[in-house]
Parts: C-alpha cells; structure tokens; sequence
C-alpha cells in the first residue's frame, strides 16, 4: 500500500516545482506583465493560510509545500509590485 505522506510529499514537490520556471523568467526578463496583481494577492494569501493551517495541524507535506510557495509566490509579487512603481515612459504606452 502507498504511504499517503509519500503522495503528499510528491504532490508538494510537483506543485512546488511548476512555480520555479515562472519566477526564473520573471527575474530574468523583469517582465510580471502578463501577471494579475490580484490574483497574485489573492493566491499568496492563500498559501500563506495553507501554511498556518499545515503548522497548526502538523502536516509536514503541506508545510514544506506552502513554505516553498509562498517564497516563490512573494518574489513574483514584489516584482510585480516593483513594477508598477516605475514610471511608464510615452514610448511604452499601448497604442
């Protein structure tokens, strides 16, 4: 019989690890355009309460998990924050 700690650890490595090749094209291209600041925000949030309720339940596959995520999750958030902080240049605007 599978372990269900083994799923859960395979499942928080896999869902974990689909985040890493957004945030490495993110930071190399500085272009989170194509990023919804609000969904953003909404999903951060989110793991950050799947992180609590993974501590306050001692489940160690959704700790890991939502610890990973939700640094993975803040850097694109703070890039995408940074990012509209800068001032838009005229050549920049949507025609």
């Amino acid at each position: 019989m599978i372990n269900s700690n083994a799923i859960g650890f395979v499942a928080a490595v896999l869902t974990t690890l689909a985040f890493v090749p957004q945030v490495l094209h993110s930071y190399r291209t500085r272009d989170v355009s194509g990023i919804s600041l609000s969904m953003y925000s909404f999903f951060t949030f989110g793991v950050g309460l799947w992180l609590a309720y993974g501590v306050m339940t001692g489940a160690w596959p959704v700790i890991i998990a939502n610890a990973l995520t939700l640094l993975l999750a803040l850097s694109i958030l703070a890039l995408k924050v940074a990012s509209l902080r800068k001032p838009v240049l005229r050549g920049d605007l949507p025609r």
